[in-house]
């Protein structure tokens, strides 16, 4: 089966509530994108921040949207992905303006991503 590489560029909604909805459920986007990224499927992952808030200290962080890259057999496969985060569930990412493209990788990616965030004790 080949498998291929799918960048995902997911900006926030921009409502008043938006940001204390991430925050919100944050900690269970952690525990769910860990075990995918143990399961080898998310190469890359990372918050985009508002540009003035880049040096600011974790708890004035604002964020605006994700981007990730996964790794699937096709593209309604990573499609399926991001309809499972939390994040989409729970309406953190503007649906209307979701972005999914496959990446032809022009780098190398590791064999697995790394574990930034802590989990929760008792969670792997």
């Amino acid at each position: 089966m080949k498998m291929h590489h799918y960048m995902v560029w997911a900006p926030d909604y921009t409502d008043e509530g938006a940001l204390a909805r991430r925050m919100a459920i944050r900690p269970k986007h952690f525990i769910d994108v860990n075990k995918i990224i143990k399961q080898g499927v998310l190469k890359a992952a990372g918050g985009l921040l508002a540009p003035e808030s880049q040096d600011a200290e974790p708890q004035d962080r604002k964020f605006v949207g994700s981007a990730l890259i996964y790794e699937a057999e096709s593209f309604e496969e990573a499609r399926r992905l991001v309809e499972a985060d939390v994040y989409w569930k729970e309406n953190v990412w503007d649906k209307e303006k979701l972005v999914i493209l496959p990446i032809l990788m022009a780098t190398t990616l590791p064999e697995r991503a790394g574990v930034t965030q802590p989990m929760s004790e008792g969670q792997d």
